[in-house]
């Protein structure tokens, strides 16, 4: 007897494990649901673009749910933060696949995005960073981009300015330690000279020496250059504004999406931030009904912030995940390397018309397809160039 009850206790000690374990969230529980994760910065210096992604995909997640969701399986969204660090990053994924994650709608930044994107690629696990702009995050084989890839960025910047007539004397000012900044900078330079644009300064600075920009401003403006291109993001952007008026230098300042963010900078003098312009995909002041509506919710859903296009990313990432699926005929109950062939598969079969472009295609590779829009900043807001 004393043996018996000793084996009906250790059968029923491995069920309430097994059972504990399938409430904790692990693969077994997310049969019923698409359980997808997402990683970003919701803190530290980069908090702006984590918190914006994480609101957008929430937006998109419940819009979805509420109209009966994919195939009519509901979606589980769970977002981590990573403080855009490589490391932590790694250990959100990690946390998120113990949750249960199948798809990842992520990572925000590159560098991170990067490091997470090896272990999508070991995991054959389905990847859509909204704004991991870098190229090295697609050499792994599962990661696609909602966001230009950062050659494309310079590429279409350099063009964007030429075919304006923007101006034909051109410094740059950027980040040699980012790869994301020195990515963007050499297609531009490339591209610049088929657009009869001359680069009279190319200015760099690091990690190490990210607050004192007096020398590239200098040589910038004794170079005559009428265009300052800053291939960089908005915290740098914003000293390098203060410090050019300090000098009385008014060129036009033009930056691609890192610039974004740059009207939240604390104790920042935005008015220092008029006629700045950047190649950004989605604009918040844009009249039809689609971004109304999402400005709309994200306003509620925020606190009354703006969203920035890294909002806008990340609701479409939602969008095209959920399409992509459809496509498919994909169910929740499908392993993770099965849901990433299938979306892979789809991906490249479907056009998108989303808030940050119309007619979206995706190659092989997992880079986007579509047209690059500008805004100018008047009055303190984003306002589309024509």
């Amino acid at each position: 007897m004393k043996k018996i009850k000793k084996v009906l206790g250790l059968g029923l000690a491995i069920s309430l494990l097994a059972m504990n374990l399938s409430a904790c969230g692990t693969p077994a529980a997310n049969n019923d649901k698409f359980y997808i994760g997402g990683i970003g910065p919701v803190t530290g210096g980069a908090a702006v673009y984590g918190q914006h992604v994480k609101i957008g995909a929430e937006i998109a997640v419940k819009e979805i749910n509420e109209a009966g969701g994919i195939n009519g399986k509901l979606i589980e969204f769970k977002f981590e933060d990573d403080e855009h660090d490589q490391e932590k990053s790694v250990n959100a994924y990690n946390s998120l696949k113990d949750w249960g994650m199948k798809i990842l709608m992520g990572t925000v930044t590159s560098g991170p995005c990067t490091a997470v994107s090896a272990e999508t690629g070991k995991d054959k696990m389905f990847q859509l960073t909204p704004s991991g702009s870098s190229p090295d995050v697609l050499q792994f084989g599962t990661t696609f981009q909602v966001c230009f890839s950062d050659p494309n960025q310079g590429l279409k910047s350099a063009q964007y300015i030429g075919e304006h007539d923007l101006a034909t004397k051109v410094a740059v000012i950027y980040d040699s330690s980012d790869i994301y900044s020195s990515g963007i900078y050499e297609k531009f330079a490339t591209e610049a000279k088929n657009q009869n644009i001359e680069i009279v300064a190319a200015e760099a600075f690091s990690q190490d020496s990210k607050s004192d920009f007096a020398v590239q401003i200098q040589k910038a403006k004794d170079a005559g250059a009428e265009l300052v291109f800053l291939p960089i993001y908005y915290e740098e952007a914003t000293l390098i504004l203060t410090q050019a008026a300090d000098v009385d230098y008014k060129p036009i300042f033009f930056g691609c999406d890192g610039l974004d963010g740059i009207l939240t900078v604390k104790n920042f003098d935005t008015s220092l931030a008029e006629g700045v312009m950047l190649l950004t995909p989605f604009a918040a002041t844009a009249e039809d009904e689609a971004t109304k509506d999402f400005v709309a919710k994200f306003k509620e859903a925020s606190g009354g912030e703006i969203p920035n296009q890294f909002a806008a990313d990340a609701y479409d990432a939602i969008y095209i995940i959920k399409e992509a699926l459809e496509k498919a005929g994909a169910t929740p109950d499908m392993k993770i390397s099965e849901l990433n062939d299938a979306i892979q598969n789809a991906i490249t079969e479907i056009t998108f018309d989303g808030l940050t472009g119309a007619g979206m295609t995706w190659s092989e590779t997992g880079e986007v397809n579509k047209e690059p829009k500008a805004v100018i900043i008047e009055d303190g807001i984003y306002v589309p160039f024509e």
